[in-house]
């Protein structure tokens, strides 16, 4: 998580929303993203996708099994969409998303027994210093 963290800074650095994340597969960094939908004019590139989309692209797969998700931010709907189709079987993520959040805030998505593929997720991992973040770039924003 800290170097999904680190991310997020690069993201901060570049004048987009800080996430950051990072794809893990058997414990070694597969890829790792920060938002660039702001970089690219690209309303997909959220750090997540930017990392599953790397991630298959080294592995030559799309199917990205045996793998981890970690997240400063709780994905959305289309991270947790992509989430699903991936396969990634298990998602950490830090700060929880009170207004987008499809894995537990607003909605289940990856537990969503109507689909093909449920994940596992684990939320709150280095929350405080995610959300910290966060709130800091939208206060120095208004």
């Amino acid at each position: 998580m800290a170097r999904a963290l680190e991310q997020a800074l690069v993201a901060r650095d570049r004048g987009e929303v800080p996430v950051g994340a990072v794809m893990v597969e058997h414990g070694r960094i597969l890829s790792e993203a920060s938002n660039l939908t702001i970089q690219l004019s690209d309303p997909t590139a959220h750090a997540e996708v930017v990392a599953i989309r790397r991630a298959a692209q080294r592995r030559g797969d799309w199917r990205l099994e045996n793998t981890v998700l970690y997240s400063t931010l709780e994905p959305c709907a289309m991270c947790a969409g992509a989430i699903v189709l991936a396969r990634i079987p298990r998602v950490v993520y830090a700060a929880a998303d009170p207004k987008a959040g499809m894995v537990g805030s607003l909605g289940h998505l990856l537990q969503d027994p109507r689909l093909n593929h449920r994940a596992a997720v684990t939320a709150g991992v280095l929350a405080e210093a995610a959300g910290h973040l966060l709130r800091e770039f939208f206060r120095e924003r208004r």
